[in-house]
């Protein structure tokens, strides 16, 4: 599954400047809000589930080339994050859903755990 049908199933908002979303296809899931569990436990091309939105989650996910992050719970990043965001090429991705429900809705696409 690719990140456009990802985007389109769970309707999420892109955050971040417009990519072909159809040409990425992730890996795998990983969900936390510690940074240091993230870079131990995510891998290259997962998309990342958090409720975190500041600046910090783009430096973790560039350092490990993540798909996108998907930011749940209707938490926002502020401008510099996504400007940042956008300097590193990291799709950031915005849902009010809660975290629980979309791993789920993920585990259900498709999308397993690393």
């Amino acid at each position: 599954m690719n990140l456009q049908q990802i985007i389109d199933k769970l309707q999420l908002t892109p955050l971040t400047d417009p990519k072909d979303f159809a040409s990425i296809v992730p890996t795998g899931g990983y969900t936390s809000d510690l940074l240091s569990c993230v870079m131990t436990g995510a891998k290259s091309q997962n998309l990342w589930i958090t409720l975190q939105a500041h600046i910090n989650i783009v430096a973790v996910a560039a350092l490990l080339d993540l798909s996108a992050v998907i930011i749940t719970e209707g938490a926002m990043p502020d401008e510099k994050t996504i400007a940042k965001a956008n300097q590193e090429e990291i799709i950031l991705l915005s849902t009010p859903g809660p975290t629980y429900s979309v791993i789920g809705n993920l585990w259900d696409m498709g999308i397993k755990a690393g």
